[in-house]
């Protein structure tokens, strides 16, 4: 009989670490060159959903032991579409929140404080989530995006 060993939590924060990257840069990736069109929310939502997964790995790594790798990132943009000069749609004051919440999580990146990353990324998903629903709301309202259907009782 074969035992199958349960993984590490280095081995688990490492994988953790590994995915939670990969569907971070590909948040990313997707809002890169995007078009003003409906699909705007829902790259909002995706990239929240990425934010809230790297802050998992974080705290995931430093529990088990490991420290943030740091780099400069004090001075990285995020894409075109999320630029302030880019006429994205949603509250201004949400989306003064999202610029500070970037700017948070590039100066936690230049350190090793995987708790002060985790943290930064929480606020990124937090204030990603809540344009999400705010810019599909207003899309629905100007028609860009279909009214949603109203539910029927049974």
């Amino acid at each position: 009989m074969i035992r199958v060993m349960p993984k590490s939590l280095e081995d688990q924060a490492q994988s953790a670490f590994r995915d939670a990257q990969d569907g971070w840069l590909g948040a990313i990736r997707t809002h890169r060159l995007a078009p003003p069109d409906a699909g705007f929310s829902a790259r909002l939502s995706g990239l929240a959903d990425a934010a809230r997964a790297e802050a998992d790995a974080c705290r995931l790594a430093d529990r088990a032991g490991f420290e943030w790798p740091p780099h400069r990132a004090a001075a990285s943009a995020p894409p075109w579409e999320l630029q302030p000069d880019s006429g994205r749609r949603g509250p201004d004051g949400l989306w003064r929140r999202f610029d500070s919440a970037v700017s948070e999580l590039n100066r936690a990146a230049t350190g090793t404080d995987l708790i002060a990353v985790a943290v930064a990324y929480e606020e990124m998903a937090q204030v990603a989530g809540e344009l999400a629903v705010a810019v599909e709301r207003e899309d629905r309202a100007s028609g860009l995006l279909p009214r949603a259907q109203a539910r029927r009782s049974a």
